[in-house]
């Protein structure tokens, strides 16, 4: 397995923390400025409640299975998945990335329930600080075609179309 690769094992301890000597959100504290909401890395054993929460929230394909996603995730040191939790149950979460010069944001996802409580903007500014940390100096990210009702949820937290057009190969 490569560091960041995905893993060919399901089994991948939990990130002991990210960029721990730096003093940057060591793992299990709370997202700064979180606004008392419980924001923080999602651990491995939490794995279960996230892939059913994004399989809720529509962002699950038949060709990426959100358990290696995860762990490959929470394995590289350039990204992880903050999670927001109401009594200890997983209601929301953001999936970030630091490539070197952009930062990423992947599998934004609330729960149905809490839907338009502002937590969705919440997640996303966390996942900004933490980008901003890692040292990213732009964010993206991707909108299916076809989910037209989220474009103005970014549009209001000051996100605009990068006009480009986003390519890929499977490996």
């Amino acid at each position: 397995m490569t560091q960041c690769g995905y893993p060919s094992s399901t089994v991948i301890p939990a990130k002991a923390g990210i960029h721990a000597a730096a003093g940057l959100w060591p793992h299990g504290s709370s997202a700064p400025n979180s606004n008392a909401m419980d924001i923080s890395h999602l651990d491995i054993s939490e794995a279960d409640a996230a892939a059913a929460l994004w399989e809720e929230a529509g962002l699950v394909r038949a060709w990426n299975d959100p358990h290696t996603d995860i762990a490959a995730a929470l394995a590289c040191p350039t990204s992880t998945i903050l999670a927001a939790r109401d009594e200890g149950r997983v209601i929301g979460t953001v999936l970030a990335g630091y490539d070197g010069h952009r930062g990423w944001l992947y599998y934004v996802a609330v729960a149905a329930d809490q839907r338009g409580t502002g937590l969705g903007r919440s997640l996303v500014e966390a996942a900004e600080q933490w980008l901003v940390a890692q040292g990213a100096r732009v964010i993206r990210l991707m909108i299916r075609a076809e989910n037209h009702v989220v474009k103005g949820f970014y549009e209001a937290l000051g996100y605009e179309d990068g006009e480009m057009i986003v390519m890929g190969k499977r490996l």
